[in-house]
This record gives C-alpha cells, sequence and structure tokens, in this order.
C-alpha cells in the first residue's frame, strides 16, 4: 500500500470502513485452496457482505477487485481488474453504479498515488458501465465498435430519465487488438469474438499471464445470453484458452487460485456447449421457446447462480441463432 503523503490528509481517512477492510488484506492476499468450494454464492463460500469489496494482488501492480450486486433475491459478485503501471492506472471494467465504481476509485487511490489514466469497456452492459462517469473525465474510454454502438444509442436515448447516471461513450474503438507500453509494462486490448456480448474485449498481459475475460466468462454463474452469440460464444472461450495464459479473471463469480480459474473455465465453456445442445434437441423434437422452457433439463447447471432467471432468456437466444434471427458479424 503506498505511503502517506508527507503533508495533509492520508487518502485512507476519507474510505469507507467496508473498503478499508477489504485493502487491509489486498497486498499479501491468501491464496485459495485448489479445492475451493465450487459457486458463486458468496454466503455458501461463509461470506458476508461485510467482506467486500474483495481485493486480490494477482502479480505486482495488477489487482482484481470483487463486489457485491443483487439479482432479484440472489447475491453474486461484478469483478473489474485494474493495473497499476508506473505512468498512470488501466481499470478493465467499472462497476454498476457511480456509488460502487466511486468505491473502487477510492480502493484504487488508498494503493497508489498514480491517476487513473485508461479505462476499458470490456462489457457495455450496464453492471459494467453504469458508474464510468465517476472516473477521472480526461481518462482514455477504450471499447469494442459494438459496443461503442451500444453505449452512443444509449446515451442518444430520449426515453432515457432525466436523473440517470451520464453514460460515458468511449472515443477510443478497438476491432481487433490494441497493444499499450504503459511504464515499460504490455498491455493487450483484444477482441477474440463475439460472446456474452457482440463487442467482448479481454485484457491480456503477456509478461504476468494474466487475462481478465469480463463477462465472457461467469465462473459458476449460469450462462447470460441475452445479448450473446452462443456458438460464437464458445469459439471465442476456445480462443482465449489458447492463449499463454497462467490467470484467467471472470467478469462475475470468485477470483480463485489460477489453477481452479483455470478449470472453472472449462467448466464454463462446457456450460454453454451444454445450454446450447440441450435447446437445440429441444428445437429439433419441433417444440416452440416457451415450451422449451418448461421441459429443458440442464442438469447440475440448475444449480448454479441465476439458472432460474437465466435459462428462459438462454432458451430464446439459442432459438434465436438455430432461427438465423442474429445480427451477421
Amino acid at each position: 500500500m503506498k505511503a502517506a503523503p508527507a503533508t495533509g490528509r492520508s487518502p485512507l481517512a476519507a474510505l469507507a470502513p467496508i473498503t478499508l477492510l477489504a485493502l487491509s488484506c489486498a497486498p499479501a492476499p491468501e491464496e485459495p485452496p485448489d479445492d475451493a468450494l465450487r459457486t458463486a454464492d458468496p454466503y455458501a463460500r461463509g461470506y458476508t457482505d461485510a467482506d467486500f469489496p474483495r481485493v486480490r494482488e494477482l502479480a505486482p501492480g495488477v489487482y482484481s477487485y470483487e463486489q457485491l450486486r443483487s439479482a432479484g433475491e440472489e447475491r453474486f459478485t461484478t469483478v473489474s481488474m485494474f493495473v497499476v503501471t508506473g505512468e498512470g492506472v488501466l481499470v478493465a471494467d467499472g462497476q454498476g453504479s457511480p456509488e460502487e465504481t466511486r468505491r473502487l476509485v477510492e480502493t484504487i487511490a488508498a494503493i497508489t498515488d498514480e491517476p487513473i489514466t485508461h479505462v476499458v469497456v470490456c462489457s457495455d452492459h450496464g453492471d459494467h458501465t453504469a458508474g464510468n462517469s465517476e472516473f477521472p473525465s480526461d481518462a482514455r474510454f477504450y471499447a469494442h465498435s459494438t459496443s461503442h454502438a451500444v453505449l452512443q444509442a444509449a446515451a442518444d436515448n430520449p426515453d432515457r430519465p432525466a436523473d440517470a447516471p451520464p453514460i460515458v461513450v468511449p472515443t477510443h474503438l478497438v476491432e481487433s487488438r490494441e497493444t499499450l507500453h504503459l511504464g515499460g509494462r504490455e498491455i493487450q486490448l483484444l477482441f477474440l469474438g463475439r460472446a456474452h456480448t457482440g463487442g467482448d474485449l479481454v485484457v491480456y498481459l503477456p509478461a504476468e499471464k494474466i487475462l481478465f475475460m469480463s463477462e465472457a466468462y461467469l465462473n459458476r454463474v449460469f450462462p447470460a445470453m441475452r445479448s450473446a452469440y452462443p456458438t460464437e460464444w464458445v469459439a471465442m472461450i476456445e480462443a482465449s484458452q489458447a492463449l499463454d495464459v497462467d490467470t484467467y479473471v471472470p467478469g462475475h463469480g470468485f477470483v480463485d487460485s489460477p489453477a481452479v480459474l483455470a478449470e472453472e473455465l472449462e467448466t464454463y465453456r462446457q456450460a454453454v456447449v451444454q445450454v446450447i445442445e440441450e435447446t437445440t434437441r429441444l428445437h429439433a423434437a419441433g417444440l416452440g421457446p416457451e415450451e422449451a422452457i418448461g421441459q429443458a433439463d440442464f442438469g447440475a447447471l440448475e444449480s448454479w447462480s441465476l439458472h432460474a432467471s437465466q435459462a428462459p432468456t438462454a432458451i430464446r437466444r439459442v432459438y434465436m441463432e438455430l432461427n438465423g434471427q442474429l445480427p451477421q458479424s
């Protein structure tokens, strides 16, 4: 943790107690065991709300940040990553509200004096972007062109509530790859294909062998497909697995040990395949999507977080793909 300035108020004095609690163990986090409980449910893992935000240092200057969010009665984590480079801080994905993104910004400020200079929109969904106005206005915001269009349309929506948080529309577009060199650290922004959204970006640190996958990897969260491209999602995960990576960081669920995260990424790939195959079976049997929702059997996936809310959406989306109704790339 950074030293307090020689004069003036310590930055720690301004932080909320919950942030201080998480930061107290950030520099030397306990490594999760390889037999860590495989669930996205924080309470099943023995956590309480007071244990969040949860910060882990994945490599020198590279941190994951987990904060709780709600979906109906269920609670699970939204994950951001930030990199302290010596020439500013790069943040991969914000949080789902100004309040929560402000907490992330305060957490970063307690770790380093370096300003936030780069923000990467890996997922354009609101649970990762709704608080982006809390980042410095002079930071560079990066996104794929598809995500840029989504955010621009939302910002231009005449029916958007007047009291809604401002939408930050990124100005730096990444179509396939952009490599940043900050403080001697190489950071690659990659588009490996459509997956959870049409514009999923990942942040790859080749020297540290860390890949932040955002919502393309939902650790033990049922595949959420409201804007997904199901079959392409499988291919995108396989492209990620082909990279030289030790630590795959999910966009939801827990940041476990590198070994567990790699195993769980393959488990997640198989889960997406299972959703596609079961829905395809029902489609081939002549059922409509609403009939399929009532008859689908996803086996062990039905114990995963958000199964009840996301399974119907996933079935409808796979039906759209099978019927040729999804936008072409």
